[in-house]
């Protein structure tokens, strides 16, 4: 298939999205590029979670990939039914795209405008980023009465606090006029902070009096849940995913993903007597690669 054919009928996002949406509208999301998407790398530790889970392997039926350049389209098509590609004239985001490069930058935006869009089509959504691991059902720890509720590298214990550090790459989104003038505001403000990423954004405007003038409800993710390399989710018992956050370099992310799964997998062994302590032996090439974050500022994705 030649690129030009991807922007035809068959790459057409309202039938996408209204294949893999759930009864109330709601879809999972993810972007992949080229270097995360090639055989043996993060993407297929991804989907292999979603099989391992419990009670996760149906959620991939409502799970739309976002293809950022075309070799990542060509390789979703191979394994999942709801491919979707995102493609931006005149830029190349196949690469492992440094962190807070240009083309980084760029991509991470595109991502925050392209969550808009579905948003104001009328879907609520989960984003999650593609080094997350899904381990249960999300939906019954999600707040019923937020908007618009994220993942965090560090939860200080109280959900409703925005001092608490947000992750970008795991949010669950209701479509409605509050959220979609949130993204709306949330992209216009890259323009105020140059050269800083989404989430580093996020983290200049959640205070923004412009939130509770839209009356934006926003609730932040107890780790214990939704938990990740910077402070992960001890409880096994409790865990939905986990994050690859406050690692670099995708060969570390893999490789301790894959520890991670089989973590997971001696913990689902129906054992008489199983280990009640079994807890994660992660991170570890992930431990040495990052300096802890400030509290308030993300250095890795």
């Amino acid at each position: 298939m030649r690129i030009s054919d991807v922007n035809g009928t068959f790459n057409n996002l309202d039938r996408v999205l209204k294949e893999a949406s759930m009864e109330d509208k709601t879809v999972i999301l993810t972007t992949l590029n080229d270097a995360w998407a090639e055989p043996g790398s993060i993407f297929d530790v991804f989907l292999e979670s979603f099989k391992r889970g419990n009670g996760t392997r149906e959620l991939l039926d409502h799970l739309v990939i976002v293809a950022l350049d075309h070799k990542a389209y060509v390789r979703c098509l191979k394994l999942h039914p709801h491919c979707y590609a995102l493609l931006t004239q005149g830029t190349d985001f196949s690469g492992e795209a440094d962190f807070m490069s240009v083309d980084y930058l760029q991509m991470m935006w595109r991502r925050i405008d392209f969550l808009r869009e579905v948003l104001e089509k009328g879907y609520s959504l989960i984003f999650t980023d593609t080094d997350i691991m899904w381990l249960r059902d999300p939906f019954p720890r999600f707040y019923t009465d937020a908007d618009f509720q994220i993942a965090c590298d560090y939860f200080g214990g109280n959900p409703s606090d925005r001092n608490n550090a947000p992750n970008g790459g795991f949010t669950y989104v209701k479509s409605n006029n509050r959220t979609v003038e949130f993204y709306k505001f949330w992209y216009r403000s890259r323009e105020q902070y140059p050269g800083k990423h989404d989430q580093d954004v996020l983290n200049e405007i959640k205070m923004d009096p412009f939130l509770d003038e839209i009356g934006l409800r926003m609730k932040f993710l107890d780790t214990a849940y939704f938990g990740g390399f910077c402070q992960a989710s001890r409880d096994l018992n409790l865990v939905c995913t986990m994050h690859a956050n406050c690692c670099v370099g995708l060969d570390n992310k893999i490789h301790d993903l894959k520890i991670l799964l089989d973590d997971w997998r001696q913990y689902m062994k129906p054992l008489p007597n199983a280990n009640p302590s079994l807890s994660w032996s992660v991170p570890q090439d992930c431990k040495g690669s990052f300096n802890k974050p400030h509290h308030h500022h993300k250095q890795q994705d």
